[in-house]
């Protein structure tokens, strides 16, 4: 059970796997007035530093779950780092179906809700560990404004146009679902770029160790493709953001 190792290359420097720049998730977390002891999940929780920092700063408790070791691994390590191991731990699992034994009062799943086959699904998920009146996180991508054809949306990695809606149709969705949304952190084109440019060097950087690798064909492909490709396409249409729900 882990990643392909192509998302581990590429996002190897990285400590937060989406477009937030730190600055971004410190206020998503000021913005959300956690009391000290909050308990949280987080799925798919990455190299942690969401739950690390905000134990660090909001001194919460938590669980992280994710399926890559290598991930799961830098997560004990940022914990340790930041003194704050007594209040967080990581599992290395499968993230899909993973409930809870007690309620926690701050349920996430920041950018990573194929594990409840969309939005709908992963909402209901993290409902299954959320105490009544708790906090759920959403990270999810959005159209900036609709592409103009499915090549367009297929080079901002989208399967079609039809994955993701437009940020007040996304709004919608959650009203739909039952859910009041209080709060949220978007994305702009600056936090893009940090994300996705320091894909590039992390890529350029293996390359360079790793010539001969399985996978360096791969790589060289993508390094070769993707600078242009973002900035002819996920730049100009793709959002991405986190949102904060209450259940009604």
């Amino acid at each position: 059970m882990d990643l392909p190792r192509i998302f581990t290359i590429r996002e190897s420097s990285h400590r937060i796997h989406n477009p937030l720049t730190a600055d971004k998730l410190a206020t998503l977390g000021d913005s959300l007035r956690l009391a000290p002891g909050t308990r949280a999940l987080d799925l798919a929780s990455g190299s942690g530093e969401m739950l690390c920092t905000w134990a660090r700063d909001h001194k919460i408790t938590g669980t992280g779950v994710d399926i890559s070791t290598v991930f799961t691994e830098q997560a004990r390590a940022r914990a340790a780092e930041l003194g704050v191991a007594d209040r967080v731990d990581f599992i290395h699992g499968d993230a899909v179906g993973h409930v809870t034994d007690q309620p926690v009062d701050l349920a996430a799943c920041v950018g990573a809700t194929w594990i409840g086959n969309g939005v709908a699904g992963t909402i209901e998920l993290l409902d299954r560990s959320l105490r009544p009146g708790g906090l759920m996180l959403i990270g999810e991508p959005y159209w900036r404004r609709t592409p103009p054809d499915e090549q367009t949306a297929k080079a901002c990695h989208a399967t079609a146009i039809a994955d993701y809606r437009e940020l007040p149709d996304l709004i919608g969705q959650f009203q739909d679902l039952g859910y009041d949304v209080v709060e949220m952190t978007l994305a702009d084109q600056d936090s893009w770029d940090r994300y996705a440019a320091a894909q590039w060097l992390n890529m350029r950087r293996w390359l360079d160790r790793n010539p001969d690798d399985e996978l360096a064909p791969e790589v060289r492909e993508g390094l070769t493709t993707e600078p242009a490709g973002y900035a002819r396409s996920t730049r100009e249409y793709l959002g991405w953001g986190v949102f904060a729900l209450m259940k009604r």
